[in-house]
């Protein structure tokens, strides 16, 4: 796999999970302290964050790296935030939820 490869896959997952959070490109450059344009930049495939950057950004979107590539998890920064507000459940809400999804499904 070459740079191509990894430039398209990065930029279109930080782009989905960026709208997931409901920011502009713009908007999550400057509250990673970059460029206005970066972010902008490496989900047009133009440019790779260095590995100190990628780490920052899943520190900012609330994911791990292996979240971040997974193919397994489609809305990963919508599924975190999930989790962190079922922590503070109750075992009997968090049976009722559990249904409900299974339900759902």
């Amino acid at each position: 796999m070459d740079y191509s490869y990894y430039a398209n896959l990065i930029g279109q997952r930080l782009s989905k999970m960026r709208e997931e959070k409901g920011l502009s490109a713009r908007e999550m450059s400057l509250q990673l302290l970059q460029c206005e344009s970066y972010i902008n930049k490496i989900e047009n495939h133009k440019s790779l964050p260095s590995m100190a950057t990628f780490f920052a950004i899943c520190g900012f979107l609330e994911i791990s790296p292996q979240d971040f590539f997974s193919d397994d998890m489609e809305y990963p920064v919508l599924i975190r935030e999930i989790e962190k507000e079922l922590i503070t459940f109750n075992e009997e809400k968090l049976r009722l939820i559990l249904s409900l999804v299974r339900y759902m499904k």
